[in-house]
C-alpha cells in the first residue's frame, strides 16, 4: 500500500471513505451489512483479545464479556466513532483519531477482515476495496456538520432510497441514533451540541434534494472517488 503522504494525527477527524474494487457489490444482504457494523465496534480498542473470526465462534456470555470491556474502557480506542453510513460498494466513516496511527490500524483490522469474510462467502479470491482509504480532514466546525450531513445524506443522494423522509430509518447509517436520545457508538455530542434533534434533522433533510442533483459533489466533505 504506498505510503499516505499526510500523517493523521491524534486528536483530528477525519472523513473516511473506501470503494471496492472495481466497484463490485460488498454488501449483499442484511447479515453482510451487520458484520461491518459489528466490525466497527470491536475493532475500536487497541486491545482486542481475539481477531473477529475467533471472538464470533465463543459462547454468547463469553461474547457478551470481552463486549463489555471494550465498550466500557474508552481510554484504549483507537478512534472515536462519531458517523457513518454503508452504501451498496462503498462506506463513510467520520473518525477522530486517539492514538497514534489509530485510524490505519483500525481501517486495517475492519477491512482485512470483512474482506476475508466476503471472499470465503463468496467463493471468490483477490482484494475487495481500493488499495488506499480516502481520508479528508476536518478543519472546522462547519465542514464538521457539513461533512455529517453529506455522510448521513448518502443513501439518498445515491438513490439507494426513493424518499428522503426514508433517511431517518435506514439501518445501515447512524442518523437513526443520532436521532435517538439513548447512548449509542457515536461520539454524536461534536455534532448534536449545535442543535437539537429535530433541528439537525431538519438541518440534514434541508440539503438532501440538492446534494442528490449535483452530479459531481465537490464539497468541503470530500475529493473526487
Amino acid at each position: 500500500m504506498p505510503i499516505r503522504k499526510t500523517p493523521l494525527v491524534n486528536g483530528k477527524i477525519y472523513h473516511v471513505y473506501n470503494r471496492s474494487v472495481n466497484k463490485v457489490p460488498i454488501f449483499t444482504n442484511k447479515r453482510e451489512y451487520a458484520r461491518f457494523l459489528f466490525l466497527l465496534d470491536y475493532y475500536k480498542t487497541k486491545n482486542a483479545p481475539f481477531c473477529f473470526s475467533k471472538f464470533i465462534r465463543l459462547k454468547p456470555e463469553e461474547q457478551q464479556v470481552i463486549l463489555d470491556k471494550v465498550r466500557n474502557n474508552k481510554q484504549n480506542n483507537l478512534i472515536s466513532l462519531i458517523a457513518y453510513c454503508f452504501m451498496p460498494n462503498h462506506f463513510h466513516l467520520l473518525l477522530q483519531q486517539q492514538f497514534e496511527e489509530g485510524i490505519k490500524d483500525y481501517l486495517r483490522k475492519i477491512q482485512n477482515s470483512y474482506a476475508k469474510y466476503f471472499n470465503l462467502k463468496h467463493k471468490r479470491q483477490g482484494p475487495l476495496f481500493q488499495n488506499r482509504y480516502k481520508v479528508v480532514l476536518i478543519e472546522d466546525e462547519v465542514q464538521l456538520l457539513h461533512t455529517s450531513r453529506y455522510i448521513h445524506l448518502n443513501p439518498y443522494s445515491g438513490y439507494i432510497l426513493k424518499d428522503k423522509k426514508e433517511l431517518k430509518d435506514y439501518p445501515w447509517s447512524s442518523l437513526s441514533e443520532y436521532l435517538n436520545k439513548q447512548e449509542g457508538r457515536c461520539e454524536k455530542d461534536l455534532i448534536l451540541n449545535q442543535f437539537s434533534q429535530n433541528k439537525y434533522l431538519k438541518f440534514v433533510l434541508d440539503q438532501a434534494d440538492y446534494q442528490r442533483s449535483l452530479k459531481d459533489i465537490k464539497h468541503l466533505a470530500l475529493e473526487k472517488f
